[in-house]
């Protein structure tokens, strides 16, 4: 059944993907599924979960977007798979689909990998396309690009700090054009926050410090008594928890406790507050037009949150991997209708949200009564919902036999 599917809407979306520069957007998420027991093909597996802290029993949704917001091939993967792996098979399935002469690919930045970068390339090249993308680059890979920042800073700074608003600028990484985009609001809540938690371990430094340097001079105080290893121990798992132990440096193999404070790396990261880093092989696009075509991916996250909330597709009760594409396949075209629903009321432009329309129309009643041996029937709809059907352009249920 999903390839029946799949080819229909290949049909019904063609006029609109068979362009010469079609811009799709791609991304993945987990959805939540229960069961213990284990197949030999299971999809349920364990990993970091975007629905809750931690890890949980999973499996993973990929899907792929058009830059009108339209929801165009979705994928089912292990709820451990690694992101950066799922990037090429969807791509693959996606040209199969349709008959594109030109794709820009957008994708968020768990799916950025030098691989990745090379298979779509090389993808390019074998099957004779213009195949570009659009790569945020991830927070944890940040620290190959100090010297770049450290030269490119001072220019996004102080053009931003003269306009009010965002900075743009591009130079070059590993060969590849880099976009850089700095938001001086962003960056100052990214510095305030981290200079709050180094103040927070140093209180916490020097008040363990100090409880030694007390004990040492005979005032134990209460508690336990510690040691120098203790007092590591504890401040090293305080910078864990903070997510700073590129900055402050526990000495864990020195005899006696002792902290420092890199100043150079602490220099470094500030640089990149309020950075957004994006690594593509558009040549022809101005870097503004670059970030803010990233920045549109955010639509997709609105409809995986639609998937969750609105459509509930989670938790699942599923078990065989094919019961569970099935599922995932369901509400993939449920979120299909949704955002088609979504695209007609702005056309419209209705005051109706498409939570607010579906509410509303799911008080339209059809009667069924037998009065006298004979059986009238009808359906009862209220001006809002006839003024919907018509934004809609639904021809609304038969109202035939129904008294006003």
């Amino acid at each position: 059944h999903r390839e029946a599917v799949e080819k229909a809407s290949a049909g019904l979306l063609k006029p609109l993907l068979d362009q010469e520069l079609s811009v799709v957007f791609y991304d993945i998420t987990t959805v939540r599924i229960h069961g213990e027991k284990e197949l030999g093909d299971d999809l349920r597996q364990y990993g970091h979960s975007k629905d809750v802290a931690g890890t949980a029993r999973q499996f993973a949704l990929g899907v792929v977007q058009t830059a009108d917001g339209l929801p165009i091939a979705h994928e089912v993967f292990e709820g451990n798979v690694a992101e950066a792996k799922t990037l090429a098979p969807m791509l693959r399935r996606l040209l199969k689909r349709y008959q594109l002469q030109r794709v820009v690919v957008v994708a968020d930045r768990g799916l950025l990998s030098l691989d990745n970068v090379d298979t779509l390339e090389a993808l390019a090249a074998d099957e004779g396309l213009a195949i570009d993308y659009i790569l945020a680059v991830p927070g944890r890979r940040y620290a190959e690009f100090t010297d770049v920042m450290a030269e490119l800073h001072p220019r996004l700074a102080d053009a931003a700090e003269q306009s009010g608003k965002e900075s743009v600028t591009e130079t070059t990484w590993q060969g590849r054009r880099l976009v850089v985009a700095h938001n001086p609001e962003r960056a100052r809540e990214q510095t305030r926050a981290r200079r709050r938690k180094i103040e927070r371990i140093e209180q916490i430094g020097e008040a363990l410090a100090q409880r030694l340097d007390n004990q040492d001079a005979g005032r134990p105080g209460r508690g336990r008594r510690s040691t120098d290893r203790s007092a590591h121990r504890r401040f090293h798992q305080t910078v864990l928890r903070h997510q700073m132990s590129s900055i402050v440096k526990a000495d864990l193999g020195a005899e006696q406790f002792r902290y420092d404070i890199d100043d150079e790396a602490w220099t470094a990261a500030e640089r990149l507050d309020g950075k957004l880093l994006l690594v593509t092989s558009l040549e022809a696009w101005d870097a503004q037009a670059i970030v803010e075509r990233y920045r549109s991916l955010a639509d997709i996250e609105r409809g995986f949150r639609a998937l969750k909330s609105t459509l509930d597709i989670a938790p699942v009760y599923h078990r065989l991997p094919e019961r569970i594409r099935a599922h995932a396949l369901i509400c993939f075209l449920a979120l299909v209708l949704y955002r088609v629903l979504r695209m007609r009321l702005k056309a419209k432009d209705s005051a109706f949200s498409v939570e607010r329309a579906l509410e509303a129309l799911e008080t339209v009643q059809r009667h069924a009564v037998e009065i006298n041996g004979e059986a009238h029937t009808g359906v009862s709809i209220s001006p809002e919902q006839r003024q919907l059907f018509q934004e809609l352009e639904v021809k609304p249920p038969s109202q035939a036999n129904v008294s006003a």
